[in-house]
């Protein structure tokens, strides 16, 4: 079988298609479209081909083996380099490369009654009149049926506005403990250090796993909850539901602070160089065009965008 190069556009789709079915393998839809892309042309099926090539040889780097290779991605794009040589095997490499480094979703996230893929944002009426906001990469199980209205956040970030067709008590849950809303607005995300809760209306009520007492948090209130207890209350920073409506917005944050944000809505790696890390940015930028985002920072700071690949992009110095 040929393995000669295939066009830098048919590269993309195949790549394109791997992320997208690693990400959602049991969507027949897609799995059907797949299908048709593939058969559409020999060209397609060799991207395809060639691509598992690849993969194949990473599939076995696990332990010590894996972590050397992402340790070298330039040792690692000599040794396939012939494969397909050119900018074909670059670009292939580089989205194995991508894919490694991805973060891993909870079982949680792949079980959940409702979750959200990279850059995506979705909002939902629930039957109780509730509306519920998910963010990117977000996760939730959604129970209706008992005594209480539950909504459990497995992962990422939710907006909750309570409905008040159902007299049933609305709680939502994390591995870290309860929130008991009393009419309200509300942000939660889960965070590497615990559960984020911020009152944006009325009132909150916030009670920790190994905890028996709730406390009681107002609109314009913030605190991080851990299964033990609760932090110390601060303000709501300004725009902090700014991205249900797609946007984020922020008052003078690091530059590298600000791309780690904007990385949670696109794959592949997004980063920073060194030397522009503490600048300071502050604006809104849109979260469903991240190019766009990251284009508007060139006019007002020192910095330049450069892309190796759609799946590989770095803020750098002018």
């Amino acid at each position: 079988m040929s393995t000669s190069p295939v066009s830098n556009k048919v590269l993309d789709a195949a790549i394109a298609w791997k992320l997208c079915l690693d990400d959602s393998p049991g969507v027949p839809e897609q799995r059907s479209e797949f299908l048709r892309w593939h058969a559409a042309s020999e060209e397609h099926a060799r991207a395809w081909r060639q691509l598992g090539m690849l993969d194949q040889r990473f599939s076995a780097a696990v332990g010590p083996a894996r972590k050397a290779l992402l340790q070298s991605r330039v040792s690692l794009r000599r040794r396939v380099g012939t494969l397909a040589g050119g900018l074909a095997s670059v670009l292939l490499v580089a989205a194995l490369v991508l894919q490694l480094d991805a973060p891993s979703l909870s079982p949680g996230y792949w079980l959940a009654d409702q979750r959200t893929a990279t850059g995506e944002l979705r909002t939902l009426r629930l039957e109780d009149g509730t509306l519920l906001s998910l963010n990117t990469h977000s996760a939730v199980d959604i129970d209706f049926e008992g005594s209480q209205r539950v909504i459990v956040l497995h992962q990422g970030e939710i907006s909750v506005e309570t409905g008040h067709d159902d007299l049933r008590p609305l709680l939502v849950r994390t591995d870290d403990g309860r929130l008991r809303p009393l009419g309200t607005r509300f942000l939660v995300k889960r965070e590497a250090q615990g559960t984020r809760l911020e009152v944006l209306q009325s009132q909150v009520a916030a009670m920790p796993s190994n905890r028996v007492d709730e406390q009681v948090l107002a609109a314009g209130q913030q605190v991080m909850m851990t299964a033990n207890g609760l932090s110390q209350i601060s303000p709501v920073a300004p725009g902090a539901d700014a991205w249900t409506r797609g946007m984020l917005v922020v008052d003078n944050v690091r530059l590298a602070d600000l791309v780690a944000e904007l990385g949670r809505y696109r794959s592949g790696h997004l980063g920073v160089a060194p030397e522009v890390a503490d600048l300071r940015v502050t604006g809104s930028f849109p979260l469903t065009d991240i190019d766009l985002a990251l284009a508007s920072l060139t006019p007002a700071l020192p910095v330049k965008v450069e892309q190796r690949t759609p799946w590989w992009v770095k803020v750098v110095a002018q």
